[in-house]
């Protein structure tokens, strides 16, 4: 579904990514795990169109989207949940979810119906449809970022960071859901997704595969259970000695 090569993305001067290359197959999770600073969030804001390379190549379902405007690229079918949430704290719960399905024709009915799966995903979500969304507490706030995510009927989701700053309880659900976004609905297949995560431990545990970065290179891949049980990964991310 997505094929990136040999990805150079610079910040002024500075080069932030230095030739990195991955994969994500239709169907899977693929987590980026890496250190502060190692270019996972920036490998995303590339692949969305945030950030545009300065060599390389990213393709989308056998398509060069390089150039492609990020709303562009979110009609595709491909959808960018940022670090950071970037919920519209002045609108309520209902309008951001609204504003998640802004590209869409597909008529009203198809986006009801994924608006009651999403809501059925985050049942907290749902019973706050009505509140100013800046007044929500950062768990929920999280929720509804992907809740929105999920309106514009995402066939790939990159996930920036979403569990980053919450309670453990909450951060638990999240992955959770992150499992059940992935899996199919009757004939509709799972979504996609390309995950950024700090907690290591939780990204390995969801993945199905894995890609290890530092400073900006990929430096180990594999299946993420391997990745798990590897030293090197378990020293540096996982807190094993």
């Amino acid at each position: 579904m997505l094929s990136v090569t040999n990805l150079h993305v610079n910040y002024g001067a500075i080069r932030a990514l230095h030739g990195v290359s991955l994969t994500v197959n239709e169907g899977e999770i693929v987590t980026l795990i890496g250190s502060n600073g190692a270019g996972k969030s920036t490998t995303l804001r590339a692949i969305s169109g945030m950030l545009r390379p300065s060599a390389g190549d990213i393709t989308y379902r056998g398509e060069s989207i390089v150039r492609t405007p990020c709303h562009r690229l979110v009609c595709k079918g491909l959808c960018h949940a940022p670090e950071g949430r970037g919920i519209f704290a002045n609108l309520t719960v209902r309008e951001n979810l609204e504003l998640g399905a802004f590209a869409r024709d597909d008529g009203k009915a198809a986006i009801d119906q994924d608006r009651e799966r999403a809501l059925a995903l985050f049942p907290r979500v749902k019973e706050r449809l009505s509140q100013v969304a800046g007044t929500l507490s950062g768990g929920e706030q999280q929720m509804l970022a992907i809740a929105r995510a999920l309106m514009s009927r995402p066939r790939l989701l990159l996930l920036d960071e979403p569990s980053l700053g919450l309670a453990p309880q909450i951060v638990e659900t999240i992955f959770k859901i992150i499992r059940e976004i992935n899996k199919p609905v009757g004939d509709r297949p799972g979504t996609t997704i390309l995950l950024v995560e700090q907690n290591a431990h939780q990204a390995l545990k969801v993945a199905h595969r894995a890609y290890v970065l530092q400073v900006g290179r990929v430096v180990m891949d594999g299946p993420a259970a391997e990745l798990a049980a590897h030293d090197e990964v378990r020293k540096a991310y996982l807190g094993a000695h």
